[in-house]
C-alpha cells in the first residue's frame, strides 16, 4: 500500500490535498488534539459509478494548541494508524475560527473512478477518521466511530409490451439490472438481485409495488401481469451493502 503520499497546491487560500492508500507517516505522535462533530456526506452512502466524479462534502472541528498543517477527515479500513485509506482527492477550506485554538472546517473528497484504480472489493463498510500533521514534526490520528458505505452505482432498465393492450389482458415487462464494475469501468449483469415491479396510475403521482421479481444469472427480469388501467410501469432496485439503489425511466402502457 505505501506509506502517505501528499501534494499540496493552495488555491484561493484552501489547500488541496492529494492522497493514496497509506496512514499517518511513521514517528506521528498522538494526543494534543480533539475531533468533534464529524460528518462526511450527511451520513449518507457514497454512491460512485464508472466515469463520473463524485464529489462528497465533509465537515468537522479540530481543537489543539498544536501548530499545524492540513487537517482532514478520511475513509479506512483495518487500524486508523497503518490502514487502508480509500484513494481520493480532497479540496479543504482554511480554519473558520470558532475560539483560540479551535476552528471548524469543511472539505469536499472527491471520488474519481476514471482517474483512479478503484477495486471492487473497495465497495462496503470504510471507517471515518480524522487526522492532522502537526507542523515540524508528528500529528494525530483518530477514530470517529462512524461507518460510512462506498457503493457500486446500479442501473435498471424497463419495457412492457405490447403496447397498446386491451383491458385485462396480460403484459410482460423486462428489464435488466447491472452494477458498476470499477475494475473494467463498465456497467456489468448483476443477477439474482430481488428487483420490485411498481405501476402508477395515469393521473396519480406515485408508484405502488405490483410484485417482486429475482433478475436471473445474466441480471434479466421478466414477469407478466393484468393491464386493467393505462398507466406507467417501472422497476425498482434498493441495494445493499456494497451497492447503490436505481430506479428505472417508466414505460407507458395505454389500456384500450
Amino acid at each position: 500500500m505505501g506509506k502517505q503520499v501528499w501534494r499540496v497546491a493552495v488555491a484561493g487560500g484552501a489547500a488541496v490535498v492529494f492522497t493514496a492508500l497509506a496512514a499517518v507517516p511513521a514517528g506521528a505522535a498522538e494526543g494534543g488534539v480533539s475531533f468533534t462533530r464529524v460528518q462526511v456526506n450527511s451520513g449518507k452512502p457514497i454512491v460512485i459509478g464508472v466515469s463520473k466524479e463524485v464529489a462528497v462534502p465533509a465537515s468537522f472541528r479540530m481543537a489543539t494548541t498544536e501548530a499545524w498543517e492540513y487537517p482532514r477527515v478520511f475513509l479506512y479500513r483495518g487500524a486508523v494508524n497503518g490502514g487502508d485509506q480509500l484513494w481520493h482527492v480532497i479540496d479543504g477550506s482554511d480554519c473558520i475560527k470558532v475560539s483560540a485554538g479551535v476552528c471548524d472546517f469543511n472539505e469536499t473528497i472527491y471520488f474519481d473512478p476514471s482517474e483512479y484504480d478503484m477495486r471492487n472489493s473497495e465497495a462496503g463498510a470504510w471507517k471515518v477518521g480524522a487526522e492532522v500533521f502537526f507542523k515540524g514534526d508528528g500529528g494525530d490520528a483518530d477514530d470517529e466511530g462512524q461507518t460510512t458505505y462506498v457503493k457500486r452505482n446500479s442501473r435498471l432498465t424497463v419495457n412492457a409490451s405490447p403496447e397498446p393492450v386491451a383491458k385485462d389482458k396480460t403484459i410482460t415487462v423486462t428489464g435488466k439490472v447491472t452494477r458498476a464494475n470499477w475494475e473494467t469501468r463498465k456497467y456489468a449483469s448483476y443477477g439474482g438481485r430481488l428487483v420490485s415491479l411498481q405501476f402508477k396510475p395515469s393521473g396519480s403521482t406515485s408508484y405502488t409495488t405490483v410484485k417482486k421479481v429475482y433478475a436471473n444469472s445474466s441480471g434479466d427480469l421478466r414477469t407478466t401481469v393484468k393491464a386493467s388501467t393505462t398507466g406507467t410501469w417501472r422497476w425498482v432496485y434498493y441495494g445493499n451493502t456494497t451497492t447503490g439503489p436505481s430506479t428505472s425511466s417508466g414505460d407507458n402502457v395505454v389500456v384500450q
